[in-house]
């Protein structure tokens, strides 16, 4: 156990925990926006199952994230399916009921943040590698670490979406702002956006304006059909 005197050991460790502090917040938006819906008991096992398999999911990713962030168009892909993510967190309703719903409310909810956190994680995670320098032991040390921070951020987003349910809408919108933003960063646009530095954030908040306007009109139609039937 040579690392326990090794102060470069720590100091990445610090790194690496501090790092995921950092980048964990938009992560903590998308469990809490998914998991609101649920009863209290199903919520804590959303956070605590999509918290879980997030880290893990994203350990995976570091070893071959450098590679895939060099996959053309992959970044678009992604970038499109978080478009489709906020705008169904934002305008779905949950009318399940029974046990059953449940439990498929609970699978949706740990596969949406999955799907989710591995199409935000492909340019954090090279961040995060970066720290760890090569250490498996203190990739995995640092981001298990992590889990209890993703945990308790979760659990105060949705205390604070119930509370003031605007943050329902501004968590979309950032959803959809990150979105926007992995599409441009795609390194079929890379010399694009190089040339058009503005096109970074218009895509961004074009992102965010798509999430959040398509997301209320599905939300407000979901709901006239309900009331009409």
């Amino acid at each position: 156990m040579e690392f326990v005197n090794n102060p470069d050991f720590w100091i990445g460790l610090v790194k690496i925990i501090w790092i995921n502090i950092i980048l964990s917040g938009d992560n903590a938006v998308v469990i809490a926006l998914a998991a609101r819906s649920l009863p209290p008991h199903q919520q804590k096992k959303a956070i605590f199952w999509g918290s879980g398999a997030a880290v893990v999911l994203r350990i995976a990713l570091t070893v071959i994230a450098a590679w895939l962030l060099g996959l053309s168009f992959l970044q678009i892909v992604g970038g499109c399916l978080l478009l489709w993510i906020g705008v169904q967190l934002l305008g779905q309703e949950e009318e399940e009921e029974g046990g059953t719903a449940e439990q498929a409310g609970l699978m949706t909810a740990v596969r949406t943040i999955l799907i989710a956190d591995l199409v935000m994680s492909l340019d954090n995670v090279i961040a995060v590698a970066a720290a760890a320098k090569g250490s498996m032991l203190l990739l995995i040390l640092g981001l298990a670490i992590s889990i209890p921070l993703v945990i308790f951020g979760s659990t105060l987003m949705i205390k604070l979406m119930e509370r003031f349910p605007i943050i329902v809408t501004l968590g979309a919108a950032l959803i959809g702002w990150v979105g926007g933003e992995t599409i441009v960063s795609d390194i079929v646009l890379k010399d694009a956006v190089a040339a058009a530095p503005w096109l970074h954030y218009t895509a961004a908040a074009a992102g965010a304006a798509f999430v959040v306007g398509l997301g209320k009109y599905l939300g407000s139609r979901a709901h006239t059909t309900a009331e009409a039937n």
